[in-house]
This record gives structure tokens, sequence and C-alpha cells, in this order.
């Protein structure tokens, strides 16, 4: 069948390890200095790992893989012990996969010889009836697509002067990576802006801090499909277009983290060199960081 799964890059993986933890279904591993996949059946596809790669060198691709098996996931869930298997179901559970949900419970409930925790206190922390500890240090499941409120400070009409509408600082059209043709007139020589899909919304000055004088182009490293694409895109867009400058734009969540590692390899790929800029958004919309690379 045809679905997604993990893809490494062995010439950027230099073997840190960094993703083996955010992989709870143990697809991963660490084999001679490199991260391997070493089974379809334990890739779920979702990405949780993306964000931890430090060298980029992991992204999401859609192939013909063995069907993802969550029994055998949970035939090593178990054997890492409760706070392993509650990552796991929170991870399934914050990316709505409910019918593989519902297939590991279905397994605790069968397999109660295989484990020596308290299948009760599973359901219970599923359910919201309990917080492990380390659930509580570390928020359980995917950051990237955990939900949470956004609190604002409410002001009053009396507190506001009147607002003046701001303009659109966008340049071209289109602007979905898919969707550019890096061959366009209007990206010979100019400064770009890669962002990340949310970062628009999440930050209200995006136009007047990063897009203006720039062209733009969007794109999600989790939930795009056609990496190489894009890769292939920014390539051509550095030696051909001869963009002068490439502002990488991405939110805190770790999947992002994809999206700056696919710039670091166009650039490697390139016959030219071009100052690549990394700025880092918050939930929140501050600008977390903001650094040339």
């Amino acid at each position: 069948m045809e679905r997604d799964v993990i893809k490494i890059d062995e010439e950027l993986c230099n073997g840190c390890g960094q993703c083996i933890p955010g992989c709870h279904e143990g697809a991963l591993q660490i084999i001679d200095g490199k991260a391997r996949l070493i089974s379809d059946l334990m890739c779920d596809g979702l990405g949780a790992c993306l964000g931890h790669c430090p060298q980029g060198a992991m992204e999401i691709e859609r192939r013909e893989a063995d069907p993802y098996d969550e029994t055998k996931v949970m035939e090593i869930m178990v054997s890492k012990g409760f706070n392993t298997v509650i990552a796991h179901l929170k991870h399934l559970k914050d990316h709505n996969e409910m019918g593989f949900v519902k297939e590991a419970m279905a397994f605790l409930k069968n397999n109660t010889d295989k484990y020596d925790f308290d299948l009760q206190e599973v359901i219970d922390t599923m359910h919201g009836k309990k917080e492990t500890p380390t659930m509580a240090h570390q928020g359980g499941g995917c950051p990237g697509s955990q939900s949470r409120e956004i609190k604002r400070t409410a002001f009053s009409l009396a507190d506001t002067a009147p607002v003046t509408p701001q303009p659109s600082q966008l340049k071209q059209w289109p602007v979905q990576m898919h969707l550019i043709n890096p061959a366009a007139s209007f990206f010979k020589e100019a400064d770009m802006v890669l962002a990340a899909d949310c970062v628009p919304f999440a930050m209200g000055d995006f136009h007047s801090k990063f897009l203006k004088n720039k062209v733009l182009a969007i794109a999600c490293p989790k939930l795009d499909n056609g990496m190489d694409t894009y890769l292939n895109k920014l390539v051509s867009l550095i030696n051909d277009a001869r963009i002068n400058s490439l502002t990488v734009v991405i939110m805190q969540v770790p999947c992002c983290g994809g999206l700056m590692g696919l710039a670091n390899q166009a650039l490697q790929l390139a016959s030219r060199k071009i100052p690549i800029k990394k700025a880092v958004i918050s939930i929140e919309g501050e600008v977390l960081s903001e650094e040339w690379v």
C-alpha cells in the first residue's frame, strides 16, 4: 500500500540520536552511526521525530510500504513501561488516530500478562483522570499538534486609537511551494522568505517584520508531500533565479525544524552560496530568535 513514512538522508545524518526518543513506536535505531528506519510496520508516518533532528536529515515521503501494525508496536511499547505506553497513546490521540488507539487499548486488555503496570491507570490517564509526572513535565504527545488556548489582553474600545488598515506587503502570487515557479521574473535576484504555513496567522506583524520588499514561499514540513520537489525548487531559486538571501521563518514547535533542514540541504546542493537567516516564532506570535546561520 502507498502511505506516509519517514525518509532519512544518510549524508546529512550524523548519528546524534536525538530523533530516537521522539519515535515512541520504536521504528528508529542508530545503526553503524546513522539513524535507520528499521521497519515500515512500526512507522506511523506522523512525523513526531522530524523536529528533533538538528541536521534536517528527516522528512516524510509517500511511498509503497507495509501497513502500519499497531499490535506489533504495542508489543514493543509494553516492554518499555507505563510512561512510554502513555506517550505513545497520547501521540496517536493528538493526531486523531483513534482507530489505532482502540487497537492499542484492545491489546492491553487482552495481554495483561505481558506488562506489570495497572491497566486501569492507563485508562484513567487517557481520560484525563490522572496525570503522570512525565506528562506533567513534557506535555505528552506531539507538542506541535496539542490543543491550547492563547490568552490575550482584552482592550476596550475606549483604550484604543482608531486603527489604520495595514497594507499587504505580498509582491507575488502564488506563494505555496508546490505552486511557485522558480523561473518567474519576480524571483530574480530577490530577497526571499520561506515561511511555515502557520507563521502569518500567529504573528500579527508578519508583513511589516519579515515580508516587506521580499518574495514569499510557504510550506509545512510535516503535512506537505513531495519534499524532493521543494528541495529542487529551492536549489533552482539559489542557482538559476540567483536569489540574494533566504529568510526561513518557523514556529517554535518541533516539526517546523524540518523547513530549516530543507533550506540547509538546498544550500549544500546549490552551486552558489547565499546568506540564510533563521527566525523562530512563538505560538503567541513573538519573535523568539532571529539569526544568520
